[in-house]
């Protein structure tokens, strides 16, 4: 996927603050038409990051409210060796996983399920598709068993989670490819800004890479491009050595900080790969009512001019090797300050394509 160009087109990352799926569908559609993504409404409780992606897994039980999978189930046994035949099965025989625990149930990703009728009705040729799922060290530190212990320190649990995960990407990929477009499945992982920190103190970086890597390469399986997005700073060495097609990072913010690697940063475009700018803020409503367009045009012109001078990278490269987006996802926000943002985005993106 090298020869794909981003151009400088609008992308989102996944939330908003909505109750009507169908309303936000509509609303990416209009704000990002050449590569819309489908929506997770965190006032819906079951579209959690995290429980989100939590049925199908062994110890999983719907009639729990917390993110537990419980070891201590009498079938839990059953439930490990139920979830591993079927997980081999798929990915051996390639067969359709939309019936399978692996797909997003509708109940719990109705964003996707209206992403893709509206999609479906649309009379439009889309670039590229947008999906997401939540990353493995995320994820992995947010669910517990039932001592209270993250899954990600006991092995069987930690590869379930990272499997199902990677073929919930593969999925998702594949009902964009069906529809013509290019997938693009992104690994939102807010955990990596703690990386190196006492609380992750005993994860590496090679434990990062590799749990990525896994579901990377389904994604890849359907000629897609896996990003990941981080909303604060971490190690980007990290990220910009690994296989990952796509950084996410909050330039508004954390740009003196990615800026740090340009060596690295060189390596990862001279490989083709993609940077999203999260260059509209998304933490406060009082930052984002003091934006404007013509300021964070500027803004985002100086730091693409120290990227170009500090790599010694075109300038002309490096907006067809980017993305404009948010710096985080706006599912926290007020209703007013969310479409401000999305109405920033596309007005950033708009300059610098006709620039």
């Amino acid at each position: 996927m090298t020869n794909f160009k981003a151009n400088g087109l609008p992308l989102l990352i996944g939330s908003l603050p909505m109750e009507s799926h169908e309303e936000a569908t509509k609303l990416v559609l209009d704000h990002t038409p050449d590569i819309p993504l489908w929506v997770q409404l965190p006032g819906f409780k079951e579209e959690g990051m995290i429980s989100q992606f939590l049925p199908g897994l062994p110890g999983f039980s719907n009639d729990s409210d917390k993110n537990i999978l419980d070891t201590s189930k009498p079938e839990f046994d059953k439930e490990v060796l139920e979830f591993f035949e079927e997980y081999l099965s798929l990915s051996e025989t390639g067969a359709d996983i939309g019936s399978s625990r692996f797909a997003l149930s509708g109940l719990r990703a109705k964003g996707f399920v209206e992403f893709l009728k509206q999609i479906d009705e649309h009379d439009y040729s889309f670039k590229a598709l947008k999906g997401q799922v939540t990353g493995p060290i995320t994820f992995g530190t947010a669910v517990k068993d039932e001592q209270d212990r993250d899954i990600f320190y006991n092995d069987q649990l930690r590869d379930a989670a990272i499997k199902k995960l990677a073929l919930n990407a593969r999925w998702q990929a594949s009902e964009f490819s069906k529809r013509g477009a290019i997938p693009i499945i992104f690994l939102d992982e807010p955990a990596l800004a703690g990386f190196g920190t006492s609380a992750y103190i005993t994860i590496t970086k090679e434990d990062v890479t590799q749990s990525m890597d896994e579901i990377v390469q389904e994604i890849h399986v359907q000629d897609g491009l896996a990003g990941v997005h981080v909303c604060a700073n971490t190690q980007w060495d990290m990220l910009l050595e690994s296989n990952i097609d796509i950084i996410s990072f909050d330039a508004f913010s954390y740009f003196d900080r990615f800026i740090l690697y340009p060596e690295l940063i060189k390596a990862y475009f001279g490989k083709g790969k993609i940077l999203a700018w999260g260059i509209v803020p998304t933490d406060k409503a009082q930052t984002i009512a003091e934006q404007t367009t013509k300021g964070l045009i500027q803004m985002l012109n100086d730091q693409m001019d120290e990227l170009s001078d500090k790599t010694k990278i075109d300038k002309k490269t490096i907006i067809s090797q980017s993305f404009i987006t948010p710096s985080c996802g706006t599912g926290s926000l007020d209703l007013d300050s969310a479409k401000k943002v999305l109405r920033l985005t596309k007005e950033v993106s708009k300059a610098f394509r006709l620039k």
